[in-house]
């Protein structure tokens, strides 16, 4: 998300939430609240891969998806924490020599976040969210498909159980209902791998390599959730 979309969104927000703030001074909003919400996110990966001639290649990203819930408090209007459980599938492929090889990454990924608001519990929020997330492997699997049967290397795919990153994002949450507690939200998350993910030791074998070099694993991906605020 460009800055200028984020500073749109900002300008735009501010002034439908003063206008309803000008219309409805008798509405109290308050300062302290405890929010639940399900996610769902397309998501697209980026890590290197290897072919079996030693050659590095970044390949082509396949769109994955994450699925998740999240715990969030507000202290007051503009500042808060969020939790998440996330369960992610991450994809990416190359292609060369007539054949396909294609990774498939599986993650159960937790995010701490501080949360940033133009005002959590008015029509219209803009947030802005970042902190440090912990990824815990859960299954990974390598395909491949197609080859004219001259090469016969076969991948193999060695990952580390876990993994450190930092997530970021932002997005637009919309209050429904007359109270404005179920709110409907969309927007970007991003997070940028801080480790290694591949744990390949020693040399592989003549009729083997390893299909990931040491490389780390970002993903881009746009959200849309739902959320209840007590």
């Amino acid at each position: 998300m460009s800055v200028s979309i984020v500073v749109f969104i900002f300008v735009m927000s501010t002034k439908i939430n003063a206008q309803e703030e000008n219309n409805q001074m008798n509405h109290p909003e308050r300062h302290s609240s405890t929010e639940f919400g399900v996610r769902f996110m397309p998501t697209f990966s980026n890590f290197e891969m290897q072919t079996f001639a030693d050659g590095t290649v970044k390949g082509e990203s396949i769109m994955g998806y994450t699925v998740g819930a999240f715990v969030g408090h507000s202290f007051n209007r503009f500042m808060g924490f969020q939790a998440e459980v996330d369960y992610s599938s991450l994809s990416r492929k190359y292609t060369k020599a007539g054949f396909e090889q294609r990774v498939n990454l599986r993650y159960i990924d937790i995010p701490l976040l501080a949360s940033f608001n133009t005002g959590k519990h008015r029509v219209i929020n803009l947030n802005i969210v970042a902190g440090p997330q912990l990824g815990i492997g859960v299954g990974n699997t390598v395909y491949t498909s197609g080859g004219d049967g001259t090469v016969n290397a076969q991948p193999i795919l060695s990952v580390r159980k876990s993994t450190i990153g930092v997530a970021y994002g932002a997005g637009l949450d919309f209050g429904l209902g007359h109270n404005r507690s179920f709110r409907l939200a969309i927007g970007y998350r991003g997070v940028a791998g801080l480790m290694n993910i591949s744990k390949n030791s020693g040399t592989a074998g003549p009729d083997s390599y390893y299909i990931l070099r040491e490389t780390h694993i970002t993903t881009n991906a746009v959200y849309v959730g739902f959320s209840i605020v007590l």
